[in-house]
């Protein structure tokens, strides 16, 4: 699968401010915050755990899911144009990564 003319593959760390009830609000890229401007959609991967080569000590946490949220944001409280990020924290890490961007 080949992505779209309009979406860029990046795989870079950026921060995530999220609401108090764990929604994302806000997201900074390259020393720009980027404000959520619709409700986001949040879901989940598992990898099989057998094919992810990690070990870990009993009770140590989740080593197979993958945690995703798409949202729709813009640049600080302009009214520039929407643009749709793709969020990605991989198991047992606290850094969000901006897997790509759409127009």
């Amino acid at each position: 699968m080949t992505a779209p003319a309009n979406e860029t593959t990046l795989d870079v760390a950026v921060d995530v401010r999220f609401t108090p009830v764990g929604t994302p609000l806000a997201i900074r890229h390259e020393g720009r915050i980027w404000v959520v401007a619709a409700d986001p959609a949040h879901w989940f991967t598992r990898e099989a755990s057998w094919d992810t080569r990690r070990t870990a000590a009993v009770g140590s946490g989740d080593l197979v899911s993958t945690e995703y949220w798409r949202v729709e944001v813009r640049l600080g409280s302009s009214r520039s144009a929407l643009r749709t990020f793709t969020l990605r924290r991989n198991p047992l890490s606290t850094q969000w990564l901006l897997e790509n961007i759409s127009d």
